[in-house]
């Protein structure tokens, strides 16, 4: 398509007008009929103009953006004992948490419970014999 009508998206069959904001939103605001602004503006369905006037007042700041992020999936944070008594974290757990297998651990006992308190390594020094 021509950069005046609008631009195909590549691997979809969606079309997305290049329109100028500012004058649908003044045209929609003068009353004129939806008949009308789709001859004008170049639209097929009345879905489509719906879509470009929420996207136009989006752009122009009059009505706050959609949020289209995803939220965090839920990681599952059991965690268990494996034959030689080590605890196994599960993957997306340590993922999440950002940790790899240079991180330590303290283990805080609380009555039945027990608490992993993240434990920084100290540096490491080296450590040179004395020249006689």
């Amino acid at each position: 398509m021509d950069a005046g009508s609008g631009k195909k998206i590549e691997g979809t069959t969606m079309v997305e007008r290049l329109v100028d904001h500012n004058s649908l939103i003044q045209a929609i605001e003068a009353g004129i009929s939806k008949q009308e602004l789709m001859k004008q503006f170049g639209y097929k369905t009345f879905g489509a103009l719906k879509v470009s006037y929420l996207n136009a007042l989006m752009a122009l700041d009059k009505i706050p953006a959609v949020n289209n992020k995803r939220r965090e999936r839920k990681v599952d944070n059991v965690v268990g004992i494996n034959s030689r008594g080590s605890l196994v974290i599960p993957r997306k757990l340590v993922d999440s948490l950002g940790l790899d297998k240079t991180t330590l651990f303290r283990v805080v006992k609380d009555g039945t419970d027990l608490f992993l308190k993240a434990k920084s390594r100290p540096p490491k020094t080296i450590l040179r014999k004395k020249r006689r």
